[in-house]
């Protein structure tokens, strides 16, 4: 007992000799990840927010991989590999709100195609956009463009029998002769609906006296318009190998016309009576845009024009406008075979649907 009195002694003697020391000059080693403010728990720097220094995983327990990165640090906006946001599973949503990299472009069997924005010009999707077609009887846009600038639809276009006979086998869609007269009003029906070559060269000559020379004015309105890649040489579209442009450039003559209310009154009419010839009765002639039609399965709601074609050079091409929403859109799609008015189709949904994400507006 007397051993132990003596052992406490001595013990309580040595604490109050070396306690201050303990406690007032006591160092801590230096935190080898730098002075982040906590000595324990520190994150290595380069790990992301949630990552232990060492650890390799990120945080478990309750609450674990929800604390959002801090600004700037690395992940910071981004999901977990293989984590969805709530509400996205399945949407294939793009990282970067407004980017068009996520959208899932349609499918285009036609060899040219070109959805535009007719508000801005803007191509909203292209398929060989700039790459030269023959464009068959789409090239009539171009030439009902130029005659109502230049024209009354009260003039009176007297048919020579150049215009009428200086065309290929089975081209003379009217059976429109020399000497037979019609008001500029009747011929751009017969041109836009019944799509009639023989009209096209009548008109060409009523307004520069030669088929050359309404060439020549389609060329300068053409660059007017932006066309780059774009050489008219007859005002109907039949085979020339010196005739041929783009979906693109076509896109912007398709663009301008529309902006012309008797243009869009004309290529939206599904019939009209035509007044009789020479060699024809009075007859009905009929829009030949199928996708115009409510009564037919290929009907598209909010086509406000439109144009059809075909040649053994060109196969399909078809040039199309369609408003919905206050959103006006310009399909054109080139050497097609017989898929135009499902392509055409496909395109003006996919504008429609994402217009906001593809225009920026």
């Amino acid at each position: 007992m007397r051993q132990w009195k003596r052992l406490l002694g001595i013990g309580l003697a040595f604490c109050m000799m070396f306690g201050g020391n303990a406690y007032g000059e006591m160092t801590i080693a230096p935190n080898p990840f730098g002075n982040t403010g906590s000595a324990a728990g520190a994150s290595a720097p380069g790990l992301g927010a949630g990552m232990q220094a060492g650890s390799g995983n990120s945080l478990t327990g309750p609450g674990a991989g929800s604390r959002p990165a801090g600004p700037g640090a690395p992940g910071a906006g981004k999901q977990e590999p293989g984590v969805s946001a709530p509400g996205m599973q399945g949407q294939g949503v793009s990282e970067n709100p407004g980017s068009t990299a996520a959208l899932a472009e349609p499918e285009i069997a036609a060899e040219g195609a070109v959805l535009m924005d007719a508000a801005t010009g803007k191509v909203l999707y292209g398929k060989n956009q700039d790459q030269q077609f023959y464009p068959a009887s789409i090239t009539k846009v171009m030439t009902a463009l130029l005659v109502l600038e230049r024209c009354s639809l009260t003039d009176v276009v007297e048919f020579t029998a150049s215009a009428t006979t200086n065309l290929e086998s089975g081209a003379v869609s009217l059976n429109i002769t020399a000497g037979d007269r019609l008001t500029v009003e009747q011929c751009l029906y017969g041109l836009m609906l019944k799509s009639a070559n023989e009209i096209g060269n009548g008109l060409a000559e009523h307004v520069a006296g030669s088929v050359a020379g309404f060439a020549d004015l389609m060329n300068a309105k053409a660059r007017e318009l932006g066309c780059v890649n774009t050489h008219f040489a007859n005002p109907h579209g039949l085979n020339d190998p010196d005739h041929k442009t783009t979906p693109r450039d076509m896109a912007l003559i398709m663009r301008a016309a529309l902006m012309n209310d008797t243009f869009r009154k004309i290529a939206t009419t599904c019939s009209y009576d035509f007044p009789a010839t020479q060699k024809e009765a009075a007859r009905t002639i009929t829009m030949g845009h199928k996708m115009m039609y409510p009564t037919d399965s290929r009907y598209y709601e909010g086509i406000i024009g439109g144009k059809t074609g075909y040649t053994s050079l060109a196969g399909n091409t078809l040039v199309t406008g369609a408003e919905r929403n206050g959103a006006r859109l310009i399909v054109v799609v080139m050497k097609a075979k017989q898929t135009h008015y499902t392509d055409t189709k496909a395109l003006l949904d996919y504008g429609f649907a994402h217009y906001k994400e593809l225009t920026g507006r």
